[in-house]
């Protein structure tokens, strides 16, 4: 690691406004290398009993003490810090993840959007005047902070899955207490750093590194915290939703997917392959958007199928540092090995693997980009998220089949289509069952664009004004008698 400024590689907890080391930490390891990239405190239960505490007394001040201007101009120096080094958390985030450094710049870039975005957005959280039905009276709301906020990250997205949630935060007056992802606490400490050298307040931003699972559901239980946001699996979703009811803390959600790809006959081939490309194989296939069911239509399959192929041949394998790398490993061996079962599964119920489908035998959890053909309903990978550079080619005959094959799943975060027909483009965004669709285009997220799924994908929603509007309560006023 060579960094221009290696201060922002830490390795403590931040806690009541100071960097606390721990004498139990746990180890991070670099998935190219399956080496210790280092070690980080490793907090306990107490540690988020005084993190949480510490947090509800500054949050409090934060609110009262601050204007939503003054806010937002903390968010916008921390903006200019994070860009102005983003080259360092991009190689630390490019370590501790595995994807491209060119891929952690773009994360770290997309990142501070949300920080910037929601430091505009701030100044416009806009209560009302409601005409009353009983006279002399006025009726307004006010829109306040919901309080304190638990944060809970996962490591496929180290930069961006913080600031996404933190940003709006911050902006309504509300602070935080983060357990970040113990695969990539690195990166979240880094911004942490910076945050603090840009004005939020040090009690406002509590961190707690831990593989301590029954200390992390004090964030759930603890009644001081109101509010839950958590990104990863949908059992874990379940489990903390069960856990914050207990105190009816307020709850955002975003769980797991099986993102419909659908490509009609009707579409540009070569746009829907870039498209595909990107939404497939981008940070190795582990997003919880990635397109994890390519449906085409039969007349269009093979001419798709080889197009995939043969971009799919040039990817070279290889570590995030290296400048030459275009697919960088796994998180884990645990995502190596549901490659390879699902590869398994779907070539001994017939599918063909038209290219790729080993893990080189070298260190790192690297598997090698792998596109099947032939894929039915009955294969794990029609309904089992596979997070993964894994791409399957279901094939449908029309709108009706594909329509109800993308729909035939639990879940419903994401859904993508490639068409040139304005009138199936517009229905078949209607009749998808999905938080957020992408048309003749990989790419969805934006600070901009509301984030978030239906079904067991959760609910809440992220980024746009309505990311905002979850870190806030509304108050009505009611002033009567208003002629005396």
């Amino acid at each position: 690691m060579q960094l221009k400024d290696s201060s922002l590689f830490v390795q403590d907890a931040f806690i009541d406004g100071e960097w606390v080391s721990k004498s139990k930490k746990f180890p991070v390891y670099e998935p190219s290398s399956e080496t210790v990239l280092g070690e980080v405190a490793n907090c306990d239960l107490e540690d988020f009993k005084k993190a949480i505490s510490s947090a509800d007394v500054a949050q409090r001040e934060y609110w009262l003490s601050t204007t939503a201007l003054q806010r937002g101009a903390a968010l916008r120096t921390w903006y200019n810090l994070i860009m102005a080094n983003q080259d360092d958390i991009a190689q630390i985030l490019c370590l501790e993840n595995g994807k491209t450094f060119a891929e952690a710049k773009g994360e770290v870039a997309y990142a501070a959007s949300f920080i910037s975005w929601f430091s505009e957005e701030g100044t416009r959280a806009y209560g009302e005047t409601i005409p009353s039905q009983t006279p002399h009276t006025t009726l307004m709301t006010f829109k306040e902070p919901v309080g304190v906020c638990g944060i809970i990250t996962p490591w496929n997205f180290p930069a961006a899955m913080i600031t996404r949630k933190i940003a709006p935060a911050f902006a309504a007056g509300c602070a935080v207490v983060i357990k970040p992802p113990s695969e990539t606490p690195f990166t979240c400490l880094a911004l942490t750093k910076l945050a603090v050298e840009a004005g939020i307040p040090p009690k406002c931003l509590q961190v707690c590194p831990t593989k301590d699972r029954q200390a992390a559901t004090e964030l759930c239980t603890n009644p001081i915290v109101k509010k839950i946001s958590f990104t990863g699996s949908t059992g874990v979703g379940k489990m903390l939703a069960k856990l914050a009811a207990d105190t009816l803390k307020k709850c955002s959600l975003e769980l797991g997917g099986n993102a419909p790809f659908i490509v009609f006959d009707d579409a540009d081939v070569d746009l829907a392959v870039e498209g595909a490309m990107f939404c497939k194989f981008r940070c190795t296939g582990q997003t919880c958007v990635c397109a994890n069911r390519l449906i085409v239509q039969k007349g269009i399959a093979p001419a798709f199928t080889a197009k995939l192929v043969e971009k799919v041949a040039a990817l070279k394998l290889g570590p995030g540092m290296d400048p030459s790398t275009t697919q960088g490993p796994l998180v884990n061996r645990g995502g190596v090995d549901k490659v390879k079962e699902h590869i398994k599964d779907a070539v001994s119920k017939g599918a063909k693997l038209e290219f790729g489908g080993a893990a080189p035998d070298h260190p790192g959890f690297f598997h090698e980009p792998t596109v099947l053909s032939g894929v039915t309903r009955e294969m794990l990978v029609a309904y089992d998220e596979t997070f993964g550079p894994l791409a399957p080619i279901f094939t449908f005959d029309n709108e009706d089949d594909a329509v109800k094959l993308a729909n035939d799943t639990e879940f419903g975060l994401a859904g993508y289509f490639f068409s040139k027909d304005v009138g199936r483009v517009m229905r078949v965004a209607r009749r998808l069952e999905c938080g957020m669709i992408g048309v003749n285009t990989g790419k969805i997220s934006a600070a901009e664009a509301p984030f978030g799924g239906i079904k067991e994908s959760g609910y809440g929603r992220e980024g746009s004004h309505y990311g905002l509007a979850e870190y806030q309560n509304i108050k009505s006023v009611t002033i009567g008698n208003t002629n005396v």
